[in-house]
């Protein structure tokens, strides 16, 4: 009976180690693995899109604010990119959304091409509830941009943060919401591509083929915060 029992507890422990380490959102990772991307008080770590003279973000409160567009001020809009570049890896951050905002969180980005969305995948930020219009599901809060929609998700309202997680070893991506895992896909499979060439993106030849690159921070004219950025290569 003690051989048994023993055998039993071998069994489950291991079952639940694999679980964890399937698991992208598991807190069992060490807190070392762990880099940030945003000291809370500064712009290190980030610059424009290509250097673009912008001024349409700021550090306020702890967090990386992008400003509304303003009527009848100076606006210099554009996306913010992390200096560095990835590859394999796990981000995982809070954002925040105004009324009706509208932004998204790219990743392995190129300066290549004109605009960081003509190559980098997008983990789309919105208010679901308030934006105008007719939004499909592809286009709401978790998904991949235009291509995979978000399910099964808790989404917080605007004013409360949310927490995305996005997930990317080789060809293989997660979005994670609020601790739930709301879509995934594979780059370059044949799913991918029919998908893209019956999208808006079918006319950019470089978009979701580069393997490594930066992380981008949408600027889409509406106000928006992140905070708490963290990546973990793997």
């Amino acid at each position: 009976m003690t051989r048994i029992l023993i055998l039993g507890f071998l069994i489950l422990s291991a079952c639940q180690t694999k679980t964890d380490s399937t698991n992208p959102s598991s807190e069992t990772q060490n807190a070392e693995d762990w880099q940030s991307l945003f000291d809370g008080q500064t712009m290190n770590g980030w610059r424009p899109f290509k250097n673009a003279d912008i001024n349409s973000w700021e550090v306020v409160d702890g967090t990386l604010h992008c400003k509304p567009f303003q009527e009848g001020a100076e606006n210099k809009r554009g996306d913010l990119i992390s200096e560095g570049q990835y590859e394999n890896f796990e981000l995982k951050l809070e954002w925040k959304i105004s009324s009706q905002g509208n932004s998204g969180i790219m990743f392995r980005v190129s300066e290549e091409y004109d605009q960081p969305y003509a190559t980098g995948p997008e983990y789309q930020v919105l208010d679901d509830a308030n934006y105008p219009g007719e939004v499909k599901a592809e286009n709401q809060s978790g998904s991949n941009y235009d291509l995979h929609a978000a399910t099964g998700k808790t989404l917080k309202p605007v004013g409360e943060w949310n927490e995305a997680r996005i997930f990317v070893k080789g060809d293989h991506v997660e979005h994670w919401l609020n601790g739930t895992k709301v879509t995934e896909y594979e780059l370059n499979s044949e799913d991918w591509k029919q998908r893209v060439a019956n999208s808006k993106w079918k006319d950019f030849p470089g978009y979701g083929t580069v393997r490594k690159g930066h992380i981008d921070l949408q600027d889409h004219g509406n106000e928006v915060w992140y905070r708490n950025i963290m990546i973990r290569e793997l």
